[in-house]
């Protein structure tokens, strides 16, 4: 068995149309020949400055947006130009958190509707009751009370929200998740319990994560191994304690030199989450 998950190869994403006979918006290239692996169980950091590709090319690796040159494969299957009927068995393999949570959860919807939903869709249970249990105890994990399950998104806080997100994405038990700049929006505080959280719940149940951000101290925090992604190109990559103690490339170190890292303290994560 393949020890990575997930192998991206050559990815290309290419927005806009090329120019024709009639004219049209020419063609804007983001990604240009990106490599990328992420082991069974492993937490991968994909960072860069706004504008890189970062989330272009989290997008592509859950095949939301379509490759122009390249190929994505997932558990050994080439995924790259199935169609969304073969694709869409795997959906539930593969969830995403997204950055804002208010704008991926329905605000028509109870918390209660959101988190048993795709649980009934997906047929991971038997019928609402069974969903229910599932829920709650998915909500106990992520340190939310019950008392949620019939407010709607607006009534919850940022903090909440997110774990609302982690939870629905954890519910489906899937084998990988994509974390795109989930704590930019929430105090220092708030992004510690959610990193710890899914720091914890990637080690209990063997995700394989990728985590996008701009943020190097969240980075460090929380991956394995990191990506630095410099307009659409992967400018260097290793195993983070390498990457951020002797930095190879000179994009790395000047990114290092804009944001400082403060000095390293691996027990700052379980501190600032019980602040």
């Amino acid at each position: 068995m393949d020890e990575h998950l997930l192998t991206a190869t050559g990815i290309e994403v290419t927005y806009g149309k090329r120019p024709g006979l009639f004219g049209g918006k020419p063609a804007t290239p983001v990604l240009h020949g990106v490599d990328i692996r992420i082991g069974r169980g492993q937490t991968v950091g994909i960072v860069g400055e706004s504008g890189s590709g970062k989330t272009t090319l989290g997008r592509a690796l859950l095949r939301l947006v379509d490759v122009s040159a390249g190929s994505i494969a997932f558990d050994g299957k080439n995924i790259t130009h199935i169609p969304e009927a073969e694709i869409r068995p795997l959906r539930r393999r593969m969830q995403m958190i997204f950055q804002d949570p208010m704008a991926s959860l329905n605000p028509r919807h109870t918390i209660r509707r959101i988190l048993t939903g795709p649980l009934l869709l997906h047929e991971l249970a038997s019928d609402t009751a069974s969903a229910l249990e599932r829920v709650k105890t998915v909500l106990d994990r992520v340190s939310l009370p019950a008392a949620c399950l019939d407010r709607y998104p607006h009534e919850l806080s940022g903090g909440q929200r997110q774990r609302i997100g982690i939870a629905r994405a954890v519910l489906m038990q899937p084998d990988f998740v994509l974390a795109d700049e989930i704590v930019s929006g929430l105090d220092v505080s708030t992004q510690a319990q959610a990193l710890k959280l899914l720091k914890g719940l990637s080690r209990e149940l063997g995700l394989a994560m990728a985590f996008i951000s701009h943020d190097l101290s969240v980075i460090r925090a929380i991956c394995d191994y990191v990506y630095v992604l410099r307009l659409g190109r992967i400018v260097e990559e290793g195993p983070c304690e390498q990457v951020f103690g002797n930095p190879a490339a000179a994009y790395t170190r000047a990114l290092l030199d804009a944001i400082p890292l403060p000095e390293y303290d691996p027990g700052w994560l379980e501190r600032k989450s019980e602040a």
